[in-house]
């Protein structure tokens, strides 16, 4: 009975990594964020995710970013690689925002296209029936995709909204196929911050922040964040994931161009019996490129405008 009616099941695949350090680089949820450093921007992330859980998740991620036109749009791009199991998930997209100003905000509204090319190479699995012809070879398909957000800023505050993959695109190969039509999952953020100063000199800051995420087929993700800036050199915080796992994060300034950031989130779901909490880094780097930029006020790291 259930094998007759699974042709007729359509499910939703998790296509795209959870990154914990959105916190420092919202341009991985929303693509109105591209050109709000003002200057060049570029970011290099690694996550590995559930230590030790045998074909656990990995990702690396490049992204760069920058205003253009005296600040009145920004532009960028972002490479993901995804690794979980024996499948292999590149994302490479574009970005577009056009600003809107006035005295102490801003409104940015911003699109994204690309595309994900989902693959898979079944000769890594240790298979039983290695004559099994469902598992044969490398699968790789090409999707494109495209999505939008808002982003409004001010010296001290943000809140933005995006929905980064539009399409339910079809994921199809013969395993898949098999248990009912799978599609790329659409996803819904709403973020938003603010920074605020402890002290009468401003040398430290509390930053509370928050994440509401959603994906079609799966419950409503919440995180909750808050960190302490000092002397905006070095910030430090925690973030709680409803359901999921506690998180703790670091920021440092290495220079006046580099900021070098990590995370550990200590899984609280049954996975943790078998897994060792997941390890994220980031790296960002900062320039202004005067012929593009000119002689800009440039938001420092710790602003969002």
């Amino acid at each position: 009975m259930v094998l007759c009616l699974a042709p007729a099941l359509r499910t939703h695949a998790q296509q795209y990594p959870v990154f914990t350090q959105y916190y420092f680089n919202e341009l991985v949820i929303n693509p109105a964020y591209a050109g709000s450093h003002v200057q060049f921007s570029a970011t290099a992330m690694y996550r590995n995710q559930w230590v030790n859980f045998p074909g656990a998740p990995k990702t690396f991620n490049f992204s760069a970013h920058t205003s253009l036109l005296k600040n009145k749009v920004g532009v960028g791009l972002m490479v993901n690689h995804d690794e979980i199991g024996s499948y292999k998930n590149e994302h490479v997209y574009g970005y577009y925002a056009y600003k809107i100003h006035w005295k102490d905000a801003t409104l940015s509204m911003g699109l994204q296209a690309g595309f994900n090319i989902l693959g898979a190479d079944f000769s890594k699995l240790d298979l039983q029936n290695t004559t099994d012809a469902s598992f044969y070879g490398i699968s790789n398909e090409i999707k494109p995709n495209f999505g939008a957000g808002l982003y409004y800023s001010k010296k001290n505050f943000f809140l933005g909204l995006s929905v980064p993959f539009l399409l339910n695109n079809k994921v199809a190969n013969s395993v898949e196929n098999m248990l009912g039509e799978i599609r790329e999952a659409r996803y819904y953020f709403l973020r938003g911050g603010t920074i605020l100063p402890l002290n009468r000199m401003g040398t430290v800051k509390i930053n509370p922040s928050f994440l509401m995420r959603t994906q079609e087929g799966q419950p409503l993700s919440f995180d909750i964040n808050n960190a302490f800036i000092f002397y905006d050199v070095f910030s430090a915080g925690v973030s709680y994931r409803l359901k999921d796992s506690f998180i703790t994060f670091i920021d440092l300034k290495l220079s006046e161009k580099i900021h070098f950031s990590y995370s550990y989130d200590w899984t609280q779901s049954d996975i943790n019996k078998f897994g060792r909490g997941t390890h994220e880094f980031m790296i960002n780097f900062r320039s202004i490129i005067r012929p593009i930029h000119g002689n800009p006020e440039c938001p420092s790291y710790y602003h969002y405008r």
